[in-house]
């Protein structure tokens, strides 16, 4: 690993050294200042001259200052002639917004990408980005790798799946859920979702066959959790046996954690550690998988000029 070299924001330190532990290089420090005119300044304290160079950033809360973080270590990485500089960004909030669903609004996602391209990003490694048409957003390569195996090998390891069903919050994320659920070998299902605000949704429909069974409830990410709360309440309408929620991005806003906990028939919360969630705000339901082997092994492939796509090919 000559002539690499990577730095990591404040969204996401632990993730940053977990990865570059499984990478086997140092993780270098960076200076970040806040002046009294609350601008940041941020200082690339190693060597980037002709390196490979690699930006640790996932975009979660507070979204904004993670974003001017990532454009200004974008601009000293660029300043300080990288031969290269890759966005590593486990999460993309901006993500969420990604069509033109009402007049006059932006589409912040593509905004965002075309950004990150200006302030200097020649390439970005993703994890599950929230639709299809994100990837389209950006002008450098993209690179999206995806949490299914991780989530699944977790299900297989503690769960007899012998009468189990993925469901689908709605049928934009079906396709994902058809996929994990053909990696478990069970069968799929739908919910017929219709959102009206961001914290207002309603599924009038199952469309599958769940009575009786224990389901396993796949989405990409959950934040107010108002989606899988509604799920959660017409699934024991159906009388399903038991309930275990995964997803890629815990961002759990609010009290979206202590609220799906708090369903007896919820038997585990599962996601993985794109976003930082503090001990003190776990509750002993949640089970947060480590997705930093796979990041790590994929900026190696990405520095080594390797396929990436022979990680999630069979996905």
């Amino acid at each position: 690993m000559r002539n690499i070299a990577v730095f990591s924001g404040s969204a996401h330190p632990e993730l940053a050294e977990e990865i570059c532990t499984h990478l086997d290089a140092p993780l270098h420090p960076v200076s970040i200042q806040r002046f009294a005119n609350d601008c940041l300044q941020v200082q690339l304290q190693a060597n980037c001259r002709e390196h490979d160079v690699f930006l640790i950033q996932p975009i979660v809360p507070p979204v904004q200052e993670n974003l001017v973080e990532l454009f200004l270590m974008l601009d000293a990485a660029r300043g300080a002639s990288a031969a290269r500089i890759t966005v590593v960004m486990p999460h993309y909030a901006y993500a969420r917004s990604d069509k033109k669903d009402a007049p006059r609004i932006s589409i912040g996602g593509r905004l965002m990408a075309d950004l990150m391209a200006t302030a200097g990003a020649s390439r970005v490694l993703a994890m599950t980005l929230h639709s299809p048409q994100v990837h389209g957003f950006f002008s450098t390569p993209v690179d999206q790798l995806h949490a299914l195996r991780e989530l699944a090998g977790h299900f297989r390891a503690n769960n007899d799946l012998s009468n189990s069903v993925v469901v689908s919050p709605d049928l934009g994320n079906a396709k994902p859920a058809s996929a994990f659920a053909q990696i478990l070998g069970v069968p799929v299902a739908a919910g017929a979702k219709q959102r009206f605000a961001d914290d207002h949704v309603s599924i009038s429909a199952i469309i599958g066959d769940v009575a009786g069974r224990d389901i396993i409830v796949l989405d990409d990410e959950i934040a107010k959790g108002s989606t899988v709360i509604e799920l959660i309440q017409r699934l024991r309408e159906h009388g399903v046996q038991s309930i275990r929620i995964a997803c890629t991005h815990g961002l759990f806003t609010g009290k979206a954690l202590e609220r799906i906990g708090e369903f007896d028939d919820v038997r585990e919360i599962v996601c993985t550690n794109t976003v930082p969630i503090p001990e003190a705000e776990r509750h002993p339901k949640l089970k947060v998988l480590s997705v930093a082997p796979q990041l790590a092994e994929a900026i190696r492939r990405i520095h080594k000029g390797e396929s990436v796509s022979v990680l999630f090919h069979d996905i």
